[in-house]
């Protein structure tokens, strides 16, 4: 019995050490707002860099989806029209229905196409040097098509690896302060130190609302990229193949 007691009286005292307020007749705030209001000069300073990072990287999403909304558009209504154009020889009109579609992957990739084949189409034979530098053409274009769409991307992927290491230097320099303040206040139990965890936890958790939506958008974006791509390619072969019949008619 004298032991049972004994522990009671030790986890008495746990208790007390514990959950003792940080200010005699008070209770601590642990609101958003007041750990921010609270936070140390580092602290502050990853919070704003933390804060920069995630409006960058919402406006590049913003910007991106709405780039690739447009051309994922634009291209339903520039391919049947170009089709029907080049089923009828009309090379003039489809470069015209090309002009039209600026936003539109597809038709930036046809009308370099089909500017360098137009170049040389009146030539009584037109041989297989035409066939290449259209097919040179249609691969530059390609080429600076796909830079376009992986512009921001970058931005994208960096911020996703590297916010939550920023945020988890935030949460070091919390919990040195945690330390530091437990030192200097031995006894005054956990609410002396409460204000360091709280700062820690917060820049860990900012870390990491900044870096997932980065990191699911930049795999959402890379997916869509990788889609023009090959749409693009299709689109250049079957531009390709149009030249070969139209040199095998002459």
């Amino acid at each position: 019995m004298t032991l049972l007691f004994a522990k009671l009286n030790l986890l008495t005292v746990q208790a007390a050490f514990f959950f003792a307020p940080a200010e005699a007749g008070g209770t601590e705030d642990f609101s958003l707002l007041e750990m921010i209001k609270k936070m140390g000069g580092v602290a502050l300073a990853v919070a704003i860099i933390l804060a920069i990072m995630s409006m960058y990287s919402i406006a590049i999403m913003v910007e991106r989806f709405l780039t690739y909304n447009a051309a994922k558009t634009q291209s339903r209504e520039f391919a049947p029209k170009v089709a029907q154009a080049l089923k009828d020889n009309r090379i003039e009109e489809a470069i015209n229905i090309s002009d039209r579609h600026k936003k539109s992957h597809l038709a930036i990739v046809v009308n370099a196409g089909l500017q360098e084949f137009q170049a040389h189409q009146n030539d009584p034979q037109l041989s297989g040097e035409v066939i290449e530098a259209s097919k040179r053409a249609l691969q530059r274009a390609t080429a600076v098509k796909m830079a376009e769409f992986k512009r921001g991307l970058s931005s994208l992927a960096t911020i996703g690896s590297t916010a939550p290491f920023v945020g988890l230097f935030g949460t070091v320099v919390g919990i040195i302060n945690a330390f530091q303040g437990m030192k200097a206040a031995e006894g005054a139990g956990i609410g002396a130190v409460a204000g360091g965890i709280s700062e820690a936890l917060v820049e860990t958790a900012f870390g990491l609302i900044v870096a997932v939506p980065a990191v699911w958008m930049f795999n959402y974006f890379t997916g869509k990229v990788e889609a023009f791509s090959v749409e693009m390619e299709n689109s250049s072969s079957e531009l390709i193949d149009y030249f070969l019949k139209r040199r095998g008619a002459k």
